[in-house]
């Protein structure tokens, strides 16, 4: 039991690394790729052509596999469409389009405000998920982190990129809601590409017919795009492997390292100034707040 326990953190944590990555890897994908970041279609062009590409590459490495996946009727059908419009669409707008007023490390650290939401409320969406005190102060105690890093001499600020991304992450907490009733009986991998691919879609439609210009590719893109679709299709199908046996709450207080690991990249990849007072206190107080989460689903 301890070592299905360890391994399920680290897989978790791995997902954690991958997902931190991509902050600082978007923003230098906007310098690979010449994309304004003041023109929204652009900057869907560039995140429908993202999800599109990696959506055919995983749905096609899932057919040729022969990847278990229900048929795709009703409710399965709805789940897919709900969760790529969530998860993809709307999730990835409002990131990428925050993401172009706002950094990447403090992205991460707000982003991290739908772990609250869904801690408190998850015994609403599953009758497995247990109503903890500990897992609750713990989802406190972490959030408290999120609004340390947005304070200042002035007091406590919200610019609009900052309430673009609060929106992204509710988008979270809906989306890894239905894709916990999705992955039953499903693959990881069909999961991760029918959603991709159907959000990826929307978002290349909406972009073109906003009037954004089609991406061109160099050297330095190319690479960078490796970078970007490789880490989403495996970061996201390590995910929704690891739903498949585990609670979400205890996987959402995990998450809360995510934007650890997206300061380490940002400081690394954009010369990000993470020494600041603010930021030591979300490290402590996230850090606290994963561990008294993970006390608690210890004990139930």
């Amino acid at each position: 039991m301890m070592k299905n326990n360890l391994k399920t953190i680290l897989l978790s944590l791995l997902v954690m690394a991958l997902w931190g990555s991509l902050f600082p890897m978007i923003k230098i994908g906007y310098s690979a790729f010449n994309i304004n970041s003041g023109s929204i279609p652009d900057i869907i062009m560039f995140a429908g052509v993202r999800f599109l590409f990696c959506g055919l590459v995983v749905s096609a490495f899932s057919f040729f596999k022969k990847e278990k996946i229900s048929t795709p009727k009703g409710k399965n059908v709805f789940y897919i469409f709900v969760m790529g419009l969530f998860s993809i669409v709307l999730h990835y707008t409002f990131t990428y389009i925050g993401l172009s007023t706002t950094d990447s490390s403090k992205t991460a650290l707000i982003k991290q405000l739908g772990v609250l939401i869904y801690v408190c409320f998850a015994f609403l969406f599953f009758k497995n998920e247990k109503f903890s005190v500990l897992k609750i102060v713990g989802a406190i105690v972490g959030f408290c982190g999120i609004i340390a890093i947005n304070y200042n001499h002035s007091g406590i600020s919200f610019s609009l990129g900052d309430i673009l991304i609060i929106c992204a992450s509710i988008c979270t907490v809906v989306s890894s809601v239905i894709s916990k009733k999705s992955v039953e009986g499903n693959s990881p991998f069909w999961i991760t590409g029918i959603s991709q691919l159907t959000g990826g879609f929307i978002l290349l439609i909406a972009a073109v017919i906003m009037g954004a210009d089609m991406i061109t590719f160099s050297t330095k893109s190319i690479l960078v795009f490796s970078y970007i679709c490789l880490a989403s299709i495996s970061s996201y199908t390590l995910w929704y492997y690891i739903l498949k046996t585990n609670s979400l709450s205890k996987m959402f207080i995990i998450k809360f390292a995510e934007p650890l690991f997206a300061c380490v990249f940002g400081a690394i990849l954009l010369g990000e100034n993470i020494f600041k007072l603010q930021y030591l206190a979300a490290f402590l107080l996230i850090s606290f707040g994963i561990i008294l989460g993970n006390i608690s689903e210890a004990k139930e």
